[in-house]
Formats: structure tokens, C-alpha cells, sequence
């Protein structure tokens, strides 16, 4: 069973070699999280993790696009508001390119406004979710779009 965070609890760094994750043989799918805010990036991080999703983190927009070649994940959780290159144009510019398209977008941001909502289905985002975001609800999201499968109840196959 995982342990869910909250903004308030202190997230640690661990070595692999510190977890055990018995019943995950593989990763569901790989994720980039994109976020300016240090806790927010790692409270999605260690969440998705602790799922059993293979998670790389950028700090913005620019260092996103930079990276997303190397990483190839399959769903990327976008903050809005960043330095140097915001969500909205860093999910445009996903969208441009062929090589990034395919990418499933998540939005998680401060921005609420239907306005907003409205622009994040234009720059081509497939969910919107906002902040304080549930947590479960975000890996709901991402499981969602990563195609990964749902975990069976105890005792059944």
C-alpha cells in the first residue's frame, strides 16, 4: 500500500537500495514532472513513484524541452506558471514538434479560471488538474493516460 503525501510532510531522498516495493515487477510507464516548485516537484515525484512509475523531474519549461528527447516519457505533468519558459508555450511547442506530440500532457497548476481551462485545451493539453491537487485524483489522471493498468484488488487475479 502506498503512502500518500501531503504539501506538508517532508519528503526525503532515498537510495533504491533503502525501498522495497514488493508487487511491482516493472515500471507502468515513464513520467516527466515538470514543476519550478522544489516540494510540489517532489511531492508528484515520490507519489508517482511510490505507484510504480519511472519518474525523471525537470525545473521548468526550457530544461522540459531540453530533456524530453533523452527521457521519452509518456505523460508529462506540467506546471503553468515557471521562469523562462511557461507551461502554456512548453505544451505548444510539445505539440509542434513530431517527435513530442504523441506525449500525454497533464496541467497542474495554481491557474483555476475557466479561462484557463479553456487555454489548456487549446495548447493542447489532454487533463487540467488544479492546485492543491488530490493526489489519488493525480494518479488517477496519469494512470489514465499512461495506459497503465489498474491495480488488482487483494485476492483477485
Amino acid at each position: 500500500m502506498s503512502h500518500l503525501l501531503t504539501r506538508g510532510e517532508i519528503v526525503r531522498d532515498h537510495r533504491p537500495g533503502d525501498a522495497t516495493l514488493t508487487g511491482v515487477t516493472h515500471a507502468l510507464g515513464r513520467v516527466l514532472v515538470v514543476d519550478d516548485d522544489e516540494v510540489i516537484r517532489r511531492l508528484i515525484a515520490v507519489n508517482l513513484q511510490l505507484e510504480g512509475f519511472d519518474v525523471e523531474t525537470a525545473i521548468d519549461g526550457q530544461d522540459c524541452l531540453e530533456r524530453v528527447g533523452d527521457i521519452d516519457p509518456d505523460v508529462i505533468t506540467l506546471d503553468v506558471m515557471m521562469p523562462r519558459l511557461d507551461g502554456w508555450e512548453t505544451a505548444v511547442q510539445l505539440r509542434r514538434s513530431p517527435e513530442t506530440a504523441h506525449i500525454k500532457v497533464v496541467l497542474i497548476t495554481a491557474r483555476a479560471q475557466e479561462d484557463d481551462k479553456t487555454r489548456g485545451g487549446r495548447v493542447g493539453a489532454d487533463a487540467y488538474l488544479t492546485k492543491p491537487f488530490d493526489p489519488n485524483e493525480m494518479i488517477r489522471v496519469v494512470r489514465e493516460l499512461a495506459d497503465a493498468p489498474q491495480l488488482a484488488p487483494p485476492n483477485q487475479p
